[in-house]
């Protein structure tokens, strides 16, 4: 069995998070990228409140669309794309 890469064990949760949890952020917190997570959080609450639920509903198809992408990749592109070159978004 090969090894894998250091990170690869963030791709499941991280995804999971993001598919079922995306409009809070919490993926982005389980990745390191705390000011994403801030903002996801902030706009779902904040703007949330403003537009009856519009901004978390956006912010949950974001996480969602994240989510799928993370668990469709494979744990190198995983890994070299979010956590060695920390991309935030999508």
């Amino acid at each position: 069995m090969s090894e894998k890469p250091a990170g690869a064990d963030k791709k499941i949760v991280a995804g999971i998070c993001g598919i079922l949890l995306g409009a809070l952020g919490i993926h982005k917190f389980i990745l390191g990228y705390t000011t994403e997570g801030i903002i996801m959080l902030a706009v779902s609450i904040v703007v949330g409140i403003f537009t009856c639920g519009v901004g978390a509903s956006l912010m949950g198809i974001i996480g969602l669309i994240e989510g799928i992408i993370y668990l469709t990749k494979s744990d190198e592109d995983f890994v070299n794309t979010y956590i060695t070159n920390k991309k935030g978004w999508f």
